[in-house]
């Protein structure tokens, strides 16, 4: 005991400095949110001057938009996203574990193509598209592709997970008279849950900083996410640093917060996923 006591100490002795030189831009990014824009340049972490303003400031520096808007609107659209990201690819994932169906390894091979193919091939075609449905300057574009399969690496994921699962449960589910449907709701997605948070985290999270969509699709100042909201600082002609930077660290407060909350359930989808039974 003695011996592994003196190890775990060594160990610990050697990551505390790692870890605090990796969480270093994270407190000077707290300090730097309550300086002023002149104090920014000093070698200091801490404000000589706490600028609270900053905050209340920065959430109404506009006087026809607030961060309120900003927020409703991101959290809206995340909303929808993480809701039609999950249930498809919970569907899907279903669909090619469990059922069979004409061409399914065919769809299958090309469901993982997908994979390998890069975001920015498929800009231009979509926004095309998008356009010509009118489209363009609402949400539809950056929420209407997570209702279909939401991406093919959480369909993937799902699908690994079913693997795991035991036939047997199914077919005895069938014995008592449960149909396909009755099978997914009441046996499958209860016992997927972990592979389930695992997307509505990563779904939630990509989409939240995905500002190159956002930037490309929207145009009104009264549909912006936040994303766009702290890129309106940078368009004025006095850039106000210290207000930037603490709307920065507000806008990464809500993943920051549903990944600690969730850890717990993110941590087990991605270990048990891949296990076969």
């Amino acid at each position: 005991m003695a011996t592994e006591a003196k190890k775990a100490w060594k160990s610990h002795l050697i990551l505390i400095p790692f870890s605090l030189l990796m969480i270093y831009p994270v407190i000077w990014w707290i300090g730097a949110s309550f300086k002023s824009t002149s104090e920014l340049s000093l070698p200091t972490i801490w404000p000589k001057q706490w600028m609270w303003e900053n905050y209340t400031e920065g959430w109404t520096f506009s006087s026809q938009y607030t961060f309120t808007t900003f927020f409703a609107n991101t959290l809206m659209m995340e909303f929808w996203n993480v809701l039609g990201g999950v249930l498809t690819a919970a569907l899907v994932g279903y669909g090619f574990a469990r059922l069979n169906f004409k061409f399914r390894n065919f769809w299958f091979a090309v469901l993982m193509m997908t994979l390998m193919l890069p975001a920015q091939v498929t800009v231009v075609p979509q926004y095309i598209l998008y356009n010509k449905l009118g489209f363009v300057d609402s949400y539809i574009p950056l929420i209407l592709p997570h209702f279909f399969g939401g991406g093919a690496f959480f369909i993937f994921l799902v699908i690994q997970f079913i693997r795991g699962i035991p036939r047997e449960l199914d077919e005895a589910a069938q014995i008592d008279g449960a149909s396909v449907y009755g099978i997914f709701f009441r046996i499958t997605m209860p016992l997927i849950k972990p592979a389930l948070y695992t997307v509505a985290i990563f779904t939630f999270l990509w989409s939240w900083d995905d500002f190159f969509s956002q930037l490309l699709y929207l145009s009104s100042v009264e549909k912006f996410t936040v994303g766009l909201g702290l890129r309106m600082f940078i368009d004025q002609f006095e850039v106000q640093w210290g207000q930037l930077l603490a709307m920065s660290l507000l806008s990464v407060l809500p993943s920051a917060i549903i990944f600690f909350l969730a850890q717990k359930h993110f941590v087990e989808g991605i270990a048990t996923t891949g296990i076969k039974g």
